[in-house]
């Protein structure tokens, strides 16, 4: 691995989109279904807890960013929470009645999906070289 920039630089997106994102929905919820013209769920504690999750998510892209080879590990938990994203987006998608705000997300995530494939596959070999044979 020549260099860990561009890697570093995806998770820094990533933590600020993420991050960003949640904290948007934690301060500005309403705000955001209203400009959307989304109807809310019947409780804004359903809100407030994903965007939780996405700001947590956000602070372990940032930690990824900052040393990749040694929170390589923490790669796929990004990986499953893009897909997730995605494959339930996807599926409401598909069956009508989704409002565009989900969608654009879920292209965002099925992009970061992939580069975060890309970066676990090319850190892989550097991060976790291949154990001695009786370690196996």
């Amino acid at each position: 691995m020549k260099s860990l920039l561009p890697i570093r630089v995806l998770y820094l997106l990533s933590a600020a989109y993420d991050g960003l994102l949640g904290l948007a929905f934690l301060v500005a919820g309403p705000q955001i279904f209203a400009l959307a013209e989304i109807m809310p769920p019947n409780h804004w504690g359903y809100v407030h807890f994903a965007a939780g999750i996405l700001v947590i998510f956000g602070y372990m892209f940032l930690r990824v960013a900052l040393c990749p080879l040694e929170n390589h590990n923490l790669i796929i938990y990004g990986i499953l929470l893009k897909v997730c994203y995605v494959g339930t987006v996807g599926w409401h998608w598909l069956h009508g009645g989704l409002p565009d705000l989900w969608k654009y997300f879920a292209v965002a995530d099925a992009v970061f999906a992939g580069l975060f494939v890309w970066s676990w596959l090319v850190l892989k070999p550097v991060a976790m070289p291949e154990a001695p044979a009786f370690n196996r």
